[in-house]
C-alpha cells in the first residue's frame, strides 16, 4: 500500500510520530513537507517556521528510524498548494488528524473530479500533553510543553496550583 500524508512539522513532537507511526504500519510513506512559501499560509499563530531544509532534515531523522525499523520506503516531497500530493494518482491511504479530515474529505472530491479513486482517510487521534491538552508545535515553540508532552519547569509550578 502506498501511504501518504503531509503537514509543516516544525518542530516534530509525539504528536506528529503517532501520524508517521500509522502511515508506515499500512505501507510504504510519502510525506508532503510545506515549502517555505506555503508554510506561513498553514499557520495561526504568528511565529517564525523554520526553513524548508531545517525541517527536512529533522523529518528525513524521524521517518529513517521509523521506516528502517519497519522494513518500509519512505519519501519526502516539497508542498507547494494545500492538497499537496494526495490528489496524484498512485496512494491508497490519507493519514489525518482529526483538524485535517476535512480537507482529507475535500482532497477526496478533487480525486473523484480528476477521475481517481478516493483515498482512505486515515484518522490518527490526538496526543495529549501531561496537563490533558493536545501536543501541538505552538505550544511547544511558546514553551508550554516539549516534544513529548511534558510541562516545562515554569508550567509546571502553574498546573499544580490549578
Amino acid at each position: 500500500m502506498n501511504v501518504a500524508l503531509g503537514g509543516t512539522f516544525d518542530p516534530v513532537h509525539d504528536g506528529h510520530r503517532a501520524l508517521f507511526e500509522r502511515a508506515i504500519e499500512l505501507g510504504d510513506v510519502t510525506v508532503g513537507l510545506t515549502s517555505d512559501d506555503l508554510a506561513p499560509k498553514t499557520r495561526h499563530d504568528e511565529r517564525h517556521v523554520r526553513s524548508y531544509e531545517e525541517r527536512k532534515a529533522d523529518l528525513d531523522a524521524e521517518l529513517f528510524r521509523l521506516a528502517a525499523d519497519a522494513e518500509r520506503e519512505y519519501t519526502i516531497r516539497r508542498l507547494d498548494k494545500p492538497t499537496g500530493i494526495a490528489t496524484e494518482a498512485g496512494f491508497d491511504y490519507l493519514i489525518v488528524s482529526p483538524e485535517t479530515e476535512t480537507g482529507g474529505k475535500r482532497i477526496n472530491e478533487i480525486r473523484r473530479e480528476r477521475g481517481l479513486e478516493p483515498l482512505t482517510l486515515e484518522v490518527v487521534d490526538h496526543v495529549y500533553a501531561e496537563d490533558g491538552e493536545i501536543i501541538s508545535s505552538t505550544r511547544i515553540v511558546r514553551g508550554e510543553i516539549d516534544e513529548h508532552g511534558n510541562l516545562t519547569p515554569e508550567r509546571q509550578g502553574r498546573s499544580s496550583a490549578t
